[in-house]
């Protein structure tokens, strides 16, 4: 029997009608093109993209290549986790790169050395009361300034009832005049050791992913979760049943910041300095990442597992063209064209449930 009633109060359960998890799709996508990568390898380049080739090398897999691949998109991932609560919540966050680059260039300024090879910093912006400071201050500073910007976005969204498309533009006009400003333009560098341990290696990979477990929990298990999905699908249903989306809208936004400004602290170590210019572009990709892991743009569907997957997808695209020894710009044309036929495909599924 294809139908049945049983259980369901007289409705017809179809099997053939189940769908598959979304992640599941977006992990085959994942699959599909790794293979892609592999085949024109092997037809180009007579070499493996992901496979070990080398006789010296006991290792089925290229190792170097997979760490490449996680730590190129970690902290870009970081902000993703941010802006996949937000847009799930119906919501959209444009500042999260400013925000990178004013948080990175404050957080820098805190954790820098006194003398640079026994002479006086000469990237200094503070005088010696801020100079060689235990690395809790830097990182604590770095935080609180993403999150009082994403305390600002949330409440005005909330109260002010403007879009969060405009609220987010301005802010994120705002921070990137304010990276700017804080220096004059001029780069900030030479941080302790203790500041520099914090991007080294692969400490950026191991952040991410301690911070996806940790919000794929929150999201699926907490009120906190329920609430973001329940305001994303329908906010007026949402407020009716007792939730109060203001106060919840706020805390999804500052959440969001407080991830791009710990974004900017990884970042900002990993690099041994911090320049205005940084973060420019990573709120686009990072929609981008939840956007191809089946977040939907119009809110209420989603996961962190898939935005995890779309940051998989966004590192093998790069890897790949790398290894293929095409130009960048490719990348950016490919990425363009993912982003767009991942939201042409939602509308399609959202079109799909809506006949069925």
């Amino acid at each position: 029997m294809s139908q049945s009633t049983h259980g369901l109060g007289g409705l017809k359960y179809d099997p053939a009608k189940r769908s598959r998890p979304q992640e599941l799709n977006v992990f085959i996508a994942l699959i599909v093109i790794v293979a892609a990568f592999e085949i024109l390898g092997r037809l180009l380049m007579g070499d493996s993209f992901l496979l070990n080739t080398r006789d010296n090398v006991d290792t089925f897999f290229n190792e170097q290549r997979l760490q490449i691949i996680i730590l190129q998109v970690s902290i870009v991932g970081i902000i993703g986790l941010g802006v996949t609560q937000v847009i799930i919540s119906g919501g959209i966050d444009l500042s999260s790169g400013s925000i990178v680059g004013a948080t990175a260039m404050i957080a820098m300024s805190f954790a820098q050395v006194a003398t640079v090879n026994g002479n006086p910093n000469p990237k200094a912006i503070f005088g010696d009361w801020a100079m060689d400071l235990p690395v809790i201050v830097p990182v604590v500073v770095g935080l609180s300034c993403g999150l009082f910007a994403g305390l600002i976005n949330g409440a005005l969204i909330a109260y002010t009832r403007i879009p969060p498309f405009i609220a987010t533009l301005g802010m994120m006009v705002t921070a990137r005049g304010l990276s700017k400003w804080w220096s004059k333009g001029n780069p900030i560098s030479f941080p302790t050791d203790g500041y520099a341990t914090i991007g080294k290696g692969m400490m950026p990979v191991v952040i991410f992913i301690v911070l996806a477990v940790l919000f794929h929990c929150i999201m699926t298990y907490t009120k906190y979760g329920k609430h973001c999905y329940a305001i994303g699908s329908n906010e007026a249903a949402a407020r009716m049943s007792g939730i109060n989306t203001e106060h919840h809208k706020i805390l999804v936004y500052t959440i969001a910041g407080g991830l791009a400004s710990l974004a900017a602290v990884v970042l900002s170590s990993k690099n041994l300095t911090a320049q205005a210019g940084m973060g420019v572009m990573y709120e686009l990709d990072a929609i981008a990442m939840a956007v191809i892991g089946g977040v939907s743009l119009q809110g209420g569907r989603g996961s962190i597992l898939g935005t995890v997957l779309g940051a998989l997808i966004f590192g093998v695209i790069i890897s790949g063209f790398t290894f293929l020894k095409l130009d960048a710009y490719y990348q950016e044309m490919v990425k363009g064209i993912i982003i767009v036929a991942a939201v042409v495909l939602d509308q399609w599924r959202q079109k799909g449930r809506s006949r069925g």
